[in-house]
Protein backbone atom coordinates (compact mmCIF):
# COMPACT_ATOMS: atom_id res chain seq x y z
CA UNK A 1 0.00 0.00 0.00
CA UNK A 2 1.32 3.72 -0.71
CA UNK A 3 1.08 6.32 1.34
CA UNK A 4 1.86 9.67 0.44
CA UNK A 5 4.43 11.56 2.71
CA UNK A 6 5.29 15.44 2.94
CA UNK A 7 8.75 15.61 3.81
CA UNK A 8 10.49 19.05 5.06
CA UNK A 9 14.01 19.76 4.57
CA UNK A 10 16.51 22.02 6.60
CA UNK A 11 20.05 23.22 6.30
CA UNK A 12 20.75 23.13 9.85
CA UNK A 13 20.22 21.59 13.26
CA UNK A 14 18.71 25.13 14.71
CA UNK A 15 16.17 25.68 11.69
CA UNK A 16 15.28 22.13 12.21
CA UNK A 17 14.61 22.68 16.04
CA UNK A 18 12.72 25.99 15.02
CA UNK A 19 10.58 23.89 12.55
CA UNK A 20 9.76 21.24 15.12
CA UNK A 21 8.32 23.81 17.16
CA UNK A 22 6.28 25.47 14.48
CA UNK A 23 4.22 22.37 13.47
CA UNK A 24 3.85 21.29 16.67
CA UNK A 25 2.57 24.93 17.80
CA UNK A 26 0.09 24.56 14.92
CA UNK A 27 -0.95 20.71 16.25
CA UNK A 28 0.48 18.87 12.86
CA UNK A 29 1.36 15.05 13.34
CA UNK A 30 5.12 14.56 12.92
CA UNK A 31 5.82 10.90 11.63
CA UNK A 32 9.50 10.90 11.76
CA UNK A 33 12.39 12.66 11.66
CA UNK A 34 15.73 12.03 10.03
CA UNK A 35 19.45 13.64 10.84
CA UNK A 36 22.85 13.14 9.26
CA UNK A 37 23.78 13.03 13.18
CA UNK A 38 21.78 12.45 16.55
CA UNK A 39 19.71 15.39 17.58
CA UNK A 40 18.71 14.86 21.10
CA UNK A 41 17.46 17.86 21.11
CA UNK A 42 14.51 16.69 18.32
CA UNK A 43 13.74 14.03 19.87
CA UNK A 44 13.34 16.04 23.35
CA UNK A 45 11.15 17.94 20.82
CA UNK A 46 8.81 15.55 19.69
CA UNK A 47 8.01 14.54 23.38
CA UNK A 48 8.35 10.76 22.82
CA UNK A 49 8.91 8.76 25.57
CA UNK A 50 10.75 5.67 25.63
CA UNK A 51 9.65 2.49 27.96
CA UNK A 52 12.69 0.58 27.23
CA UNK A 53 14.89 1.49 30.34
CA UNK A 54 11.52 0.19 32.09
CA UNK A 55 11.50 -3.59 29.93
CA UNK A 56 15.39 -3.49 30.28
CA UNK A 57 14.59 -3.70 34.39
CA UNK A 58 12.27 -5.91 34.08
CA UNK A 59 14.15 -8.36 31.84
CA UNK A 60 17.49 -7.95 34.29
CA UNK A 61 14.61 -8.68 37.17
CA UNK A 62 13.06 -11.33 36.01
CA UNK A 63 16.85 -13.26 35.04
CA UNK A 64 17.73 -12.33 39.01
CA UNK A 65 14.85 -14.89 39.96
CA UNK A 66 15.16 -16.93 37.26
CA UNK A 67 19.00 -17.61 37.81
CA UNK A 68 19.23 -17.71 41.79
CA UNK A 69 16.52 -19.79 41.62
CA UNK A 70 17.74 -22.14 39.13
CA UNK A 71 20.98 -22.50 41.22
CA UNK A 72 19.23 -23.08 44.27
CA UNK A 73 17.01 -25.83 42.98
CA UNK A 74 20.41 -27.55 41.30
CA UNK A 75 22.84 -26.75 44.35
CA UNK A 76 20.26 -27.48 47.01
CA UNK A 77 17.07 -29.63 45.84
CA UNK A 78 17.62 -31.80 42.52
CA UNK A 79 21.76 -32.60 43.49
CA UNK A 80 22.91 -31.59 46.91
CA UNK A 81 26.46 -32.46 47.14
CA UNK A 82 27.88 -32.53 50.83
CA UNK A 83 31.51 -31.63 50.44
CA UNK A 84 34.36 -30.99 53.08
CA UNK A 85 31.08 -29.83 55.84
CA UNK A 86 30.06 -26.88 53.85
CA UNK A 87 26.31 -25.86 53.35
CA UNK A 88 24.65 -26.61 49.57
CA UNK A 89 22.91 -23.27 50.08
CA UNK A 90 26.35 -21.27 49.85
CA UNK A 91 24.32 -17.86 48.88
CA UNK A 92 27.88 -15.76 48.10
CA UNK A 93 29.35 -18.31 45.69
CA UNK A 94 26.22 -17.63 43.83
CA UNK A 95 26.54 -13.99 43.23
CA UNK A 96 29.46 -13.46 40.21
CA UNK A 97 27.43 -16.33 38.06
CA UNK A 98 23.73 -14.39 38.54
CA UNK A 99 25.05 -10.86 37.73
CA UNK A 100 26.81 -12.40 34.61
CA UNK A 101 24.27 -14.06 33.75
CA UNK A 102 21.89 -11.22 34.40
CA UNK A 103 24.14 -9.11 31.93
CA UNK A 104 23.64 -11.67 28.89
CA UNK A 105 20.16 -12.08 29.35
CA UNK A 106 19.43 -8.31 29.77
CA UNK A 107 21.63 -7.68 26.75
CA UNK A 108 20.36 -10.55 24.68
CA UNK A 109 16.24 -9.50 25.54
CA UNK A 110 17.12 -5.73 24.99
CA UNK A 111 18.32 -6.73 21.58
CA UNK A 112 15.37 -8.19 20.87
CA UNK A 113 13.47 -5.83 22.20
CA UNK A 114 14.55 -3.25 19.85
CA UNK A 115 15.03 -5.02 16.92
CA UNK A 116 10.96 -5.84 16.89
CA UNK A 117 9.97 -2.19 17.78
CA UNK A 118 12.35 -0.60 15.20
CA UNK A 119 11.05 -3.16 12.50
CA UNK A 120 14.59 -4.35 11.64
CA UNK A 121 14.64 -8.01 10.46
CA UNK A 122 16.88 -9.73 7.89
CA UNK A 123 15.76 -8.70 4.00
CA UNK A 124 13.41 -6.03 4.64
CA UNK A 125 14.64 -3.22 2.43
CA UNK A 126 15.94 -0.11 3.82
CA UNK A 127 13.08 2.89 3.64
CA UNK A 128 14.85 6.66 3.48
CA UNK A 129 12.83 9.60 2.32
CA UNK A 130 15.55 11.69 0.96
CA UNK A 131 19.25 10.12 0.20
CA UNK A 132 20.51 13.57 1.59
CA UNK A 133 19.67 12.92 5.19
CA UNK A 134 22.52 10.95 5.22
CA UNK A 135 24.92 13.39 4.02
CA UNK A 136 24.02 16.75 5.40
CA UNK A 137 19.93 18.01 5.59
CA UNK A 138 17.86 17.35 8.48
CA UNK A 139 14.42 15.81 7.14
CA UNK A 140 10.81 16.06 8.89
CA UNK A 141 8.45 13.53 7.52
CA UNK A 142 5.00 13.55 7.67
CA UNK A 143 1.89 10.91 6.93
CA UNK A 144 -0.49 12.93 4.59
CA UNK A 145 -3.22 10.67 6.09
CA UNK A 146 -2.20 11.36 9.37
CA UNK A 147 -0.74 15.06 9.88
CA UNK A 148 -4.15 16.54 10.79
CA UNK A 149 -4.44 19.76 8.14
CA UNK A 150 -3.62 20.18 4.07
CA UNK A 151 -0.42 20.52 2.51
CA UNK A 152 -0.51 24.05 2.21
CA UNK A 153 -0.45 24.62 5.46
CA UNK A 154 1.57 22.23 6.68
CA UNK A 155 4.50 23.39 3.87
CA UNK A 156 3.46 27.24 4.94
CA UNK A 157 4.59 26.70 8.82
CA UNK A 158 7.49 24.43 7.36
CA UNK A 159 8.91 27.59 4.93
CA UNK A 160 8.28 30.11 8.31
CA UNK A 161 10.08 28.03 9.97
CA UNK A 162 13.15 28.29 7.77
CA UNK A 163 12.95 25.08 5.68
CA UNK A 164 14.35 24.98 2.38
CA UNK A 165 12.42 22.90 0.31
CA UNK A 166 9.03 21.55 1.26
CA UNK A 167 7.72 18.63 -1.17
CA UNK A 168 5.50 15.69 -1.56
CA UNK A 169 6.53 11.73 -2.23
CA UNK A 170 4.59 8.85 -2.85
CA UNK A 171 6.09 5.66 -1.07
Amino acid sequence: MNTTHLIGVFDSKSELLSGIEGVKNKNFTIDEIYTPYPVMEAIDALGRKSRFSTAAFIYGAAAVVGVLSFLYWTSVIDWPINYGGKPTNAFPSFIIITLVLTILTVTILSLFTFSVRARIYPGKKPFLPDERATDDKFIILFDKNTAGAGFEAISSALKASGASEVYEKEF
